[in-house]
C-alpha cells in the first residue's frame, strides 16, 4: 500500500470534515505514516496518530452534544469562552497518551507568545499539545508549558505542511485545507454578528446582549481575513504535493453542525482529488524527495518532563 504524509489544516468545527479525508485515504488504500495537524487539526491529527479507526472516531462525534463543547468563560485567563466540556471529550479520546507511545508520528504547532515564534510539540502529552495547539488568541485561554504561553498554531502555520515533511522526508504531502481558493473568498459568509445564532444556545443567549459583541465581529473578521491570506502564502512557499479543499465554506468556525455531513464532505474531497493524489505517487517524484533536504522548521517544546533534552529528528 502507498504511503503519505497528512498535514491538517485549521478551521474550528470544520476540522470534522478531516474525518471524511483520512476515511477517504484510507478507503483509497493509502497508508498514512506521518500527520501534523494545526488547531482543529492538531485534534483529529492526534486521535488517528493514536490509532483509533475513523469509523470509531465518526460514531463518537455524530452523538456528541456539541452544545456542551464552550461555556462564557467568567475566570480571570485572557479568554471569552471556556473549553472545559471540550477538554474533558479529548481526555476521554487521547488519555494520558504520550508522542512517544504514538504508533503514527505526529506533531502540531502552536505560537509561543513569550518569544513570538512559532513551536513544534511532538514530546510529551498529547493531551497538552492539543490543548496548546486549539487556544485562539481572545478565545479560548492560552496553554503554559515551560517557559511557553502558547496559543493557536494556525497564528502563523494555518496547515503545517512544513512540519510533516520535517517527520516523514520522502513521502508525498497532502495537505487538508479547510478555506476555499482565493477565487472563491467572495461567496465565503463573514464569520460576524449573524453567526451568533449558530452558536451554542447559552453562548448564543449572553454573548448576543453585550457591547463586546461588536469589537468580537471586527475582530473574528480580521483573524479570518489574515487566516485565509497566510494559508495561501504558506502553501506557494511549502509546496506539497497534493491540496484538498473539502468544501466547507459556508460554516463558520464556530457553527453548530451535522457531523455526519461534514464528514462526508471531507470523504467526497478525496474522490474529487484522487488523480492528483496518484500522480504524486509515481516514481519520478519518489525519487526526487529522497535527494531533497528538508530542515526541521522551527523550535522543539514539550512537557516539564522533556526540558532540557535534545530532541533530534528520527528520521520516522
Amino acid at each position: 500500500m502507498p504511503d503519505v504524509a497528512v498535514a491538517l489544516g485549521g478551521g474550528g468545527i470544520k476540522g470534522l470534515a478531516h474525518i471524511g479525508v483520512l476515511r477517504g485515504l484510507e478507503k483509497q488504500g493509502l497508508t498514512i505514516k506521518a500527520i501534523a495537524g494545526t488547531s482543529a487539526g492538531g485534534i483529529i491529527g492526534a486521535v488517528a496518530a493514536k490509532g483509533i479507526s475513523m469509523e470509531d472516531i465518526e460514531n463518537r462525534v455524530i452523538h456528541l452534544d456539541q452544545n456542551e463543547f464552550f461555556k462564557l468563560s467568567f475566570s480571570k485567563t485572557p479568554a471569552l469562552l471556556d473549553f472545559s466540556g471540550f477538554a474533558n471529550v479529548l481526555v476521554e479520546m487521547l488519555g494520558d497518551s504520550s508522542f512517544e507511545e504514538l504508533p503514527i508520528p505526529f506533531a502540531c504547532t502552536a505560537v509561543d507568545m513569550n518569544a513570538y515564534q512559532e513551536v513544534i510539540i511532538s514530546k510529551g502529552k498529547v493531551l497538552d499539545a492539543v490543548l496548546a495547539t486549539i487556544a485562539i488568541p481572545g478565545v479560548f485561554p492560552p496553554k503554559e508549558m515551560g517557559d511557553c504561553l502558547l496559543v493557536d498554531g494556525g497564528v502563523l502555520d494555518p496547515v503545517p505542511v512544513s512540519v510533516v515533511r520535517w517527520l516523514a522526508p520522502t513521502l508525498p504531502v497532502i495537505a487538508v485545507v479547510l478555506s476555499p481558493t482565493p477565487e472563491g473568498w467572495a461567496h465565503v459568509p463573514s464569520p460576524g454578528l449573524e453567526s451568533v445564532a449558530s452558536l451554542p444556545k447559552p453562548i448564543a443567549e449572553t454573548f448576543s446582549k453585550l457591547k463586546i459583541a461588536q469589537a468580537m465581529t471586527i475582530y473574528t473578521n480580521s483573524m479570518d481575513i489574515s487566516a485565509r491570506m497566510l494559508t495561501e502564502l504558506r502553501l506557494q512557499i511549502d509546496k506539497p504535493e497534493v491540496v484538498i479543499r473539502p468544501k466547507v465554506d459556508k460554516y463558520n468556525i464556530l457553527d453548530n453542525v451535522d457531523a455526519a455531513e461534514m464528514i462526508q464532505l471531507g470523504e467526497d474531497a478525496v474522490l474529487e482529488n484522487r488523480e492528483e493524489i496518484f500522480k504524486a505517487l509515481n516514481w519520478p517524484q519518489a525519487i526526487s524527495r529522497y535527494f531533497r533536504k528538508v530542515e526541521q522548521p522551527a523550535r522543539l517544546v514539550g512537557s516539564e518532563e522533556h526540558e532540557g533534552e535534545d530532541w533530534t529528528n528520527d528520521g520516522s
